[in-house]
């Protein structure tokens, strides 16, 4: 393959720094997908090289020390010589980069040495300062090592995942780098020595060190957590605009009936529900004694349940990750009174159940999208819109189809809510014989996520154009402001045409944030 001067990691984003503090949420997304750049703790570098002493004491101890002079998991008991002790752990490294299938995202994989990185850093996996300074090199230059899809069983934890990143700190393997323009591979030790990183040498413990721990599936997990944030924040903004096309009430949003069933996520998607039909001529339209509806249907009436469950879900699982962004996993561990120990804190568990938690919230979410949706296309239920929301009926199909790709999608999202976490294989000649399944149930919340903002933007794109057949009815602000934005790719009312490119760009605006943010700035209030 050919050399490929790798790009640096972009100069305008914000540099993380490593060691000094656990990590956050918001420091795993500026790393992993906007390309900042890492600094290493001179302090925590200092504490790097006290544990590495500590090894190497016990790397010329004659007594065998669990991955320090012994094989590994059912090998444990073997007693590694000294001059084979290198040999041992590149060994491990090579072995164990057993991926296969689809290439990772370029985000999951620098999340992961991120991740890997930090708990480097911690000073209780006895590495060696130059290991920790060669993966923040690595992330520097924009280097990006192919990991496969496959291979990971979420216990030891993501071994495969990790060796192929220990691999290419090795100069083996294969890499991706950016050249501005485009992503190309080619081989680890070209790519190494265009940035001017030399290879490591693994000493020993740092072949099982650099592949011991739960950083893939804590990787996504801590992605999924910043986008489902703005994802609920939009899915309130598309209830708001189906409530309103629909000619529901705001009435069933007053803040002292959510009083009566104190659940924190359910208020604040009520209070979003309120600011952003504050003001709605269409919602004024039909109050009052004239008005015979009693009751709006559940995918209304109850958005604010809904949504504020899979808030509440969504704060647990952040609380999760906080306390895993705080961990030092790997297996031995070096405790802080100097003892070297074995233990199980590897087992991916606590962040497979909320990855699946998830993926349920994320698929009723999307379930009750699809079910509003629906409505806007029914002249039975719509509220006297034209069926399908056709420009001329009998001869156009509106958006009948556009419905059947989120029933598509939402279906899709009920079978990745099976939980992965309840599943288990035994691997390792039965040493390893409960796992938790934890990268698969990540993998698996990434696509649906993915199916949630495709949901969502087809009901974004139903609702305005809902709202636009109510003239000269108008909207309120916030939602009018949606409005606008979806017509300024073309999302508007009028005959039949190829709907595919306005789906995706409306797609685009939902992942992008826009939509929650042009409606926060038009309602003149933040949204939760």
């Amino acid at each position: 393959m050919s050399t490929i001067a790798p790009t640096p990691a972009r100069a305008d984003a914000a540099s993380v720094n490593v060691g000094a503090a656990p990590l956050t949420v918001d420091d795993v997304v500026a790393v992993a997908r906007h390309g900042a750049s890492v600094t290493l703790d001179p302090a925590a570098l200092d504490e790097v090289a006290a544990s590495r002493a500590i090894i190497e004491g016990l790397a010329a101890d004659p007594e065998p020390h669990y991955g320090i002079s012994t094989g590994f998991g059912a090998l444990a008991t073997t007693f590694i010589a000294e001059d084979r002790r290198a040999q041992l752990q590149a060994s491990l490294v090579r072995s164990h980069a057993a991926g296969s299938g689809a290439e990772v995202e370029t985000e999951v994989v620098r999340a992961l040495m991120l991740l890997r990185l930090s708990t480097l850093m911690t000073g209780r996996t006895g590495v060696r300062r130059e290991t920790a300074e060669t993966y923040a090199a690595i992330l520097n230059a924009g280097i990006t090592p192919v990991v496969g899809e496959y291979g990971s069983l979420g216990c030891s934890g993501d071994l495969a995942p990790l060796a192929h990143c220990a691999l290419v700190a090795m100069g083996e393997g294969e890499v991706r780098v950016s050249t501005g323009s485009a992503d190309l591979t080619t081989d680890a030790v070209s790519a190494l020595a265009a940035a001017g990183i030399t290879p490591l040498r693994l000493g020993a413990k740092e072949g099982l060190a650099l592949i011991n721990g739960t950083d893939g599936m804590l990787g996504m997990l801590t992605l999924a957590i910043h986008d489902l944030r703005m994802l609920l924040t939009t899915a309130d903004v598309a209830a708001a605009m189906s409530v309103e096309g629909l000619l529901g009430t705001d009435a069933v949003f007053a803040e002292d009936l959510h009083g009566l069933r104190p659940q924190r996520g359910q208020a604040a998607s009520a209070s979003n529900l309120r600011r952003l039909l504050a003001g709605s001529p269409i919602v004024a339209s039909h109050k009052g004694p004239e008005c015979t509806r009693v009751q709006d249907a559940y995918s209304l009436r109850c958005a604010p349940q809904v949504h504020g469950a899979a808030r509440d879900t969504l704060d647990h699982a952040a609380s999760v990750a906080d306390a895993e962004l705080a961990s030092a996993i790997d297996n031995p561990v070096l405790t802080l009174d100097g003892r070297v120990e074995s233990n199980g804190n590897f087992h991916g568990a606590p962040v497979a159940y909320v990855l699946d938690f998830l993926a349920i919230a994320v698929a009723d979410v999307a379930s009750m999208s699809e079910r509003r949706t629906d409505r806007f296309l029914d002249r039975a239920r719509n509220q006297g819109l034209p069926p399908f929301l056709a420009h001329e009926v009998g001869v156009d199909s509106g958006l009948m189809i556009a419905q059947y790709t989120a029933a598509g999608i939402v279906s899709e999202l009920k079978r990745l809510a099976v939980p992965a976490s309840v599943d288990s294989i035994p691997s390792s000649a039965m040493q390893e014989d409960h796992v938790s399944m934890g990268w698969a149930a990540a993998r698996k919340l990434r696509r649906a996520i993915d199916g949630l903002s495709r949901v969502l933007a087809i009901e974004v794109m139903t609702a305005a154009r809902g709202l636009a057949l109510r003239a000269p009815l108008s909207p309120g602000a916030a939602t009018g402001a949606v409005v606008s934005l979806v017509a300024a790719v073309g999302a508007v009312p009028g005959p039949d045409r190829f709907l595919s490119p306005e789906i995706e760009a409306i797609t685009g605006l939902v992942t992008a944030g826009s939509v929650a943010a042009r409606a926060a700035t038009a309602a003149g209030a933040a949204l939760a």
